[in-house]
């Protein structure tokens, strides 16, 4: 009752005073001090600077009048339109642009260390898990010393009334040929058809620097080499049908016609038209639009891709990734 009616107050529980004596003090001479202060500083700082960004970001470039916001407001709105689903599969108790940041950062990361690894790896040495046959190939020289294969079906070049020169597609050899076409049809209408082996596929020798230009002058010598001295056709399949064009514009005067079958074809062609683009991208699966989108936005990736596909030994037809089919679509 004295401590309620202005007595002498309670003296302090035992361990107030070694509580209190106990409390380490940082003194204002320590470097910890400073050092802290300095931190704090920095951070209040920086948090200062963020806040201004972003009002100048908002009051300049975000506005509604603003270029930025009239070229990029309409497709943006679309796209975050067309991919609202996706928000379906996010978890309910996050904020989707927190998720979608979180998305963003990681897919960044995975990025970067595929970049790493596929670098890394450049040097390791792959195993091979091919067959290598001994080369039994019919081989033409080139005038700069490499070695073109070749085959030839139907007649002779003495009784051949046209001759089809046949270049392959992809992962391909001249013993492709054309598939289904007999011997007694070409006998028939007395057709001489001579396929052969691009530079680096098959039994012919390898050519770094090659272009189309080089490919149309290697058709132009192979052609005197094999007796070919009239005009012949081209005929094309896929990634074959770019040496068909590469012919029809660089040997014009050797060329009688050209047949390409499903060519391949740049899809990013500032010839075509906005019609002609959607045809194409339409057909096409999303697997193939993602690796046309990863040759064009990120080539640097296309090593590693390679490196653990087609190039591993493990072959598959990269022509179902890569060509039109005229007829029904291969199932994969």
């Amino acid at each position: 009752m004295n401590g309620f009616n202005g007595g002498a107050p309670p003296p302090p529980p035992p361990y107030a005073a070694g509580y209190r004596t106990n409390v380490h003090r940082v003194s204002p001479d320590d470097w910890r001090f400073h050092a802290t202060e300095f931190a704090k500083g920095v951070a209040e700082l920086t948090v200062e600077f963020g806040k201004g960004c972003r009002d100048v970001v908002k009051q300049s470039i975000l506005r509604d009048d603003s270029f930025v916001v009239r070229t990029f407001n309409g497709p943006c709105k679309s796209a975050c339109m067309r991919l609202k689903f996706l928000n379906q599969y996010l978890p309910e108790d996050r904020d989707p642009v927190h998720s979608w940041s979180v998305i963003s950062f990681v897919f960044a990361v995975v990025i970067a260390v595929l970049i790493v690894t596929s670098e890394s790896d450049a040097s390791i040495p792959m195993i091979q898990k091919l067959h290598i046959y001994p080369g039994n190939a019919t081989r033409i020289l080139l005038p700069d010393g490499r070695h073109l294969a070749y085959q030839e079906q139907g007649v002779s070049y003495e009784r051949a009334r046209f001759t089809l020169v046949t270049s392959h597609s992809f992962l391909s050899s001249r013993l492709a040929g054309i598939p289904g076409i007999k011997a007694s049809l070409l006998e028939e209408f007395g057709v001489r058809l001579v396929t052969y082996d691009l530079p680096g596929f098959g039994e012919s020798d390898p050519h770094p620097g090659r272009n189309l230009e080089s490919s149309a002058m290697d058709l132009l010598h192979f052609s005197y080499a094999v007796h070919i001295t009239d005009k012949f056709w081209m005929v094309g399949y896929s990634g074959g049908s770019l040496h068909a064009w590469a012919a029809l514009k660089y040997i014009p005067d050797r060329i009688a016609g050209a047949f390409m079958v499903a060519p391949l074809l740049n899809p990013y062609e500032l010839s075509m038209n906005k019609v002609e683009r959607r045809r194409t991208w339409e057909k096409w699966t999303l697997r193939r639009k993602f690796m046309y989108f990863l040759a064009r936005k990120f080539p640097v990736l296309l090593p590693y891709f390679y490196r653990r596909s087609f190039l591993s030994g493990n072959i598959d037809q990269i022509d179902k990734w890569l060509a039109l089919s005229l007829g029904k679509r291969m199932s994969d």
